[in-house]
């Protein structure tokens, strides 16, 4: 049978859909990106955030026209089933099977199991685990994710990750060294990302002590050029952390550091773990390390949020000048000690603190770009863009899908996941426009 995998969500998802991927190659079955064609259709969930569960069901919804016409099967996999499985069995008799975050191992067989007369619910125990470092990478081949963790420890007021994905548990340094030997075997990658919900508390529940250097260094060993790494939190970032990325160079000069808010007030009822003070003295010591790009992500409304508190988070945005930066309107989740806390903010004024914010930090970002103008730098080149009629590439200073680009011009023909030395003759919003240097 031909199976159509959709995958939804975050970048930790993606890695989950590339094993399926992966698991059902093994099992003999073929693929295609038509969901016209597929005789089975693979929907992998997201459920983080309200905005991500209404795309989820939309997407099973528009899956399900297809069981009309040619697919026989469809199979709701991830998060969504994780969190919500007796409601959607009842909600979706449209979907023959349901999978929990930990099982997409079984998916083979299941899927050679179903009859279409009964709907299968396959839950998960979600402190299980089952490492696989199989996969069939779903981004471009010069890049891949590596998933060092599952699971979180923080227990953030506002966050279902730990009662969707369970306690945070580290995959040992030598699976992940042996997965990406094998993805480097398979495909010509330039550059590993390094995700986790947590990447600083990497190897605490193995060793007692956080092991990210050790694995860092193990990765180093590699043939890859670039090292990205995505999700420290802050107060998990050490003086020695920080002097070894400085010192090494294949790890991207790229700290991604969700702060979530500035107001201690805030910052306390979510339950993070370090003051406005401490964020300010942290980026301070990053930036006397040379020059590092740091991303961050605020939420605005949260519960109790003041006028003054998003002025605080103003004042400090003009202050930090973050290179990158994203935002998001606070959600209110079932079962989270944010959604049972008084002083739930409206929709309107969410919005209203959300506009003013990103436009605030868009400023920033911009004049920041125009400062890069006159340098030349690095780029990993990754295609053409027909409307703009230039190549695309990216910096060290960006990563995948969320950040910037470059624009630039080239005498020859560039190769895709080649680096190319190109000088930064002009700006446009956040992305660059260059040349390539002769």
């Amino acid at each position: 049978m031909k199976i159509g995998v959709v995958s939804l969500g975050c970048d930790k998802n993606r890695i989950d859909s590339e094993n399926m991927l992966a698991y059902l190659a093994e099992a003999g079955y073929e693929f295609t990106p038509d969901p016209s064609q597929a005789e089975v259709i693979v929907v992998n969930t997201c459920a983080f955030i309200d905005e991500a569960k209404k795309e989820a069901i939309s997407t099973i919804l528009e899956m399900a026209e297809y069981k009309k016409d040619k697919c026989r099967f469809l199979v709701v996999t991830g998060c969504l089933p994780q969190r919500y499985m007796n409601d959607l069995k009842e909600g979706f008799p449209e979907v023959d099977a349901f999978l929990g975050t930990g099982s997409y191992h079984l998916l083979p067989q299941l899927i050679r199991e179903l009859d279409g007369r009964h709907t299968v619910c396959i839950p998960n125990d979600k402190d299980f685990r089952k490492y696989t470092g199989a996969r069939i990478l779903t981004t471009p081949p010069h890049y891949a994710y590596l998933k060092i963790a599952e699971g979180c420890d923080n227990h953030c007021t506002y966050c279902a990750i730990p009662q969707i994905r369970g306690k945070y548990t580290s995959v040992p340094i030598d699976d992940i060294v042996n997965e990406a030997k094998e993805l480097l075997r398979q495909y010509p990658i330039k550059e590993f990302i390094i995700v986790a919900q947590d990447i600083t508390r990497y190897g605490y529940d193995i060793a007692g002590r956080c092991l990210l250097i050790d694995l860092l260094k193990e990765l180093s060993k590699l043939d890859v050029t670039w090292i990205r790494l995505l999700y420290l939190y802050p107060e998990g970032i050490s003086d020695e952390l920080l002097d070894y990325i400085s010192k090494n160079d294949k790890i991207c000069k790229y700290l991604d550091i969700p702060c979530q808010h500035i107001s201690d007030k805030i910052l306390k009822k979510m339950n993070r773990r370090i003051t406005k003070q401490g964020i300010i003295e942290l980026f301070d010591k990053i930036r006397k390390k040379g020059d590092f790009c740091i991303r961050s992500t605020f939420i605005v409304g949260f519960p109790t949020e003041s006028e003054s508190d998003v002025d605080e988070l103003a004042d400090f945005l003009k202050f930090a000048r973050l290179d990158r930066c994203g935002f998001f309107k606070y959600s209110k989740e079932d079962n989270t000690a944010a959604a049972r806390m008084e002083g739930q903010i409206d929709e309107d004024v969410k919005q209203a603190r959300y506009d003013r914010l990103y436009s605030l930090q868009e400023k920033i970002m911009y004049e920041n770009t125009e400062r890069r103008v006159g340098k030349v730098e690095k780029v990993l080149y990754e295609g053409i863009d027909e409307d703009a009629q230039a190549f695309v590439g990216r910096t060290e200073f960006d990563a995948p899908e969320v950040d910037a680009k470059v624009f630039f011009r080239s005498d020859g023909c560039p190769e895709v996941g080649n680096f190319y030395d190109v000088l930064m003759i002009g700006s446009e919003g956040c992305d660059l426009i260059g040349e390539t240097v002769k």
